[in-house]
């Protein structure tokens, strides 16, 4: 009988040992799950931010990326970079693949404005903070939104036509209708414009927003620009260099390079030589480098939910409504034949060789 009692008494303990093991405890629960973050989130826990890029096709994108990717290894967090070839499908996609694989801030670079906000809609779903760069998607739910001052070089640019052709023909080449820089970037342009336009000191004989800012797009339109004015225009004042090429190569077919003013944006190397030979006139020099490096330090800041100090509300009109967000704006310097060796070459962001590489040597400027 005793030995009855004791064989009962062992299978009891047993049996509420395997109880106790199969029945996790709260700390244990909490312990596997922060294991799992860890899995998603980076390599040890690291800070794990997304960038869904629209495009690297232009030398510009390229730059971004480099320096972004640059910075990240730099501030010892992990990043993740998809790129969409301007397809507003696919970087939606791109989007929620991030955010599946547990990234903590999800940076934007919109191909699509409207679109892009559904993009921001399913980040905050789940909790995660959303950087709007370099172009304003349309949302007021974004955390913040880091790019260059976008007003200032829409005034800039029109500013410097005005200046250099205070009386003629213009043309206005304007980035894609999806993007709010193109947007606002025409709003200050026309606001600068208007005077002389009233004083019928200038008159605007062609107007058009680019497709995905297309060079080709606005070598076409530039055809057409000329044809229909009889090549009588005094300037191109154009949104960014991608598109000021397009126009050149227009301008080249009829033997006009260097006769008519053409401005520009980005201070891509291309448009740099452009400049350099005298086929450009203008374009507006942005720091990349600050930018990505802005972006990528808000990002770490919202990852440990600390306040974003520098950022200051930015108003802009969408359609018919106001739409205000914070915003981290950085500074902009107009770049000419005169400037180019104290700006871009001076602060190494070129070199001089590669600026004046289609310059004949004894016309170079001295260093």
């Amino acid at each position: 009988m005793k030995k009855i009692k004791g064989f009962f008494l062992l299978n009891l303990a047993f049996a509420l040992f395997m109880f106790s093991a199969c029945v996790q405890t709260p700390n244990d629960q909490a312990n596997k799950t922060t294991e799992a973050n860890k899995t998603t989130t980076g390599n040890n826990g690291k800070i794990k931010i997304g960038f869904s890029m629209a495009t690297v096709k232009e030398e510009r994108w390229q730059r971004d990326r480099d320096a972004f990717k640059a910075h990240c290894d730099k501030m010892g967090v992990d990043c993740e970079l998809t790129f969409a070839d301007n397809k507003p499908d696919k970087q939606l996609s791109d989007v929620e693949q991030l955010l599946t694989n547990g990234i903590q801030v999800l940076v934007i670079a919109p191909q699509d404005a409207v679109q892009a906000a559904q993009m921001v809609e399913k980040a905050k779903a789940k909790g995660v903070p959303v950087i709007s760069y370099d172009r304003l998607i349309n949302s007021d739910k974004i955390d913040v939104y880091i790019s260059h001052q976008v007003p200032v070089i829409g005034r800039k640019i029109a500013e410097y036509a005005l200046q250099k052709v205070p009386k003629g023909n213009y043309v206005m080449v304007y980035g894609a209708s999806t993007d709010n820089n193109a947007h606002i970037m025409k709003k200050e342009q026309l606001a600068v414009l208007q005077p002389a336009i009233d004083k019928g000191d200038i008159k605007i004989v062609a107007d058009q927003h680019i497709t995905d800012w297309k060079p080709e797009e606005a070598l076409k339109f530039a055809e057409n620009a000329l044809t229909q004015n009889q090549d009588k225009i005094d300037a191109f004042v154009v949104s960014n260099d991608g598109m000021a090429g397009g126009v050149i190569s227009s301008l080249e077919k009829k033997g006009l390079t260097g006769k008519i003013l053409v401005t520009g944006q980005d201070a891509e190397i291309a448009a740099l030589q452009r400049i350099a030979e005298g086929k450009q006139t203008m374009t507006v020099y942005k720091p990349i480098i600050p930018l990505a490096s802005a972006a990528v330090e808000a990002a770490i800041k919202l990852a440990k939910k600390e306040p974003l100090a520098d950022a200051k509300d930015f108003t802009t009109k969408i359609g018919d409504k106001d739409l205000t967000v914070k915003a981290i704006l950085l500074e902009v310097t107009v770049v000419d034949k005169d400037n180019l060796l104290t700006t871009v070459i001076k602060d190494g962001y070129v070199k001089f060789d590669d600026v004046y590489k289609n310059v004949p040597a004894d016309q170079r400027p001295k260093q």
